[in-house]
């Protein structure tokens, strides 16, 4: 009789806190996905494991986490809360190991600081005005519950089984992304000007859905993108702010596609 071999789930570290989420509907949308078992571990503990001793048993690290932010300091919320040095020496390593790792919106936010990290993700969101790429950018603007079409880039594995395009309503941010090299995946219809977006900055200081005398240059309406990360690939995918896009079949998919592909290459067992 012909020995029937099961190929292992893959196995994703997802890290997640720092930024409030409906974790139920969260975890919902790793448990629909078959053949994939997540381990869902709160921040500051995630950032224990991200180095490739510690994550030998990963296949891919999943970023759902906001660190390096402190929102509940007495004066200038949010301080800036700088990575250890054993985090930076970690997450290097495990990309220079070649360790995939799939990036999810609020994401681009955490450790504003580690400028390497955020040459690495391809983008960074910003809470007051700060530096990405050698260029200066203003805070960065944020809409809640926009009705948006997403026009999806064919002949990716990562959005591979994806229409030619599909509609969430979800958060949206106007902040530097795409560096040079990376493949855009994802294009949102929705207009990214400062007019139609809220100042992050403002909204900290109390000033909630205002953009009174703020200004940021226009963005490209890139909201997914594939790229290199040292060894490792990387994906980024800015949906995903609550259940409306967990419930998504389509952002389930790409969320699925994106771990399957950046995860290592494993041996049937």
């Amino acid at each position: 009789m012909p020995i029937i071999r099961h190929r292992a789930p893959v196995q994703c570290l997802v890290a997640v806190r720092g930024h409030p989420f409906d974790r139920t509907a969260f975890d919902a949308m790793f448990q629909a996905m078959e053949g994939i078992a997540a381990t869902m571990v709160d921040q500051p503990a995630a950032a224990l494991l991200m180095n490739p001793e510690a994550m030998r048993g990963f296949d891919a690290l999943v970023l759902y986490d906001m660190p390096g932010l402190d929102f509940e300091a007495p004066q200038h919320a949010p301080q800036y809360r700088d990575p250890s040095p054993a985090l930076q020496a970690g997450f290097r390593a495990l990309l220079e190991a070649g360790k995939g790792v799939v990036a999810l919106h609020h994401a681009l936010a955490g450790w504003p600081t580690w400028a390497e990290y955020h040459d690495w993700l391809g983008g960074q969101f910003f809470y007051r005005p700060g530096r990405f790429a050698g260029t200066d950018w203003p805070d960065s603007g944020y809409r809640h519950e926009v009705t948006h079409d997403i026009a999806v880039a064919p002949g990716h594995p990562v959005t591979a089984g994806l229409p030619a395009s599909f509609t969430l309503t979800d958060e949206l941010y106007l902040c530097p992304m795409l560096p040079e090299g990376a493949v855009p995946l994802l294009h949102s219809s929705a207009r990214f000007a400062d007019d139609a977006f809220w100042s992050a900055e403002l909204a900290v200081k109390g000033e909630m859905f205002s953009n009174t005398g703020w200004h940021h240059p226009p963005g490209a309406g890139v909201i997914g993108w594939a790229k290199q990360a040292l060894a490792s690939r990387l994906v980024y995918l800015q949906p995903g702010d609550g259940p409306s896009a967990y419930d998504s079949p389509d952002y389930r998919r790409l969320v699925e596609n994106a771990i399957r592909w950046v995860a290592e290459a494993r041996p049937d067992t």
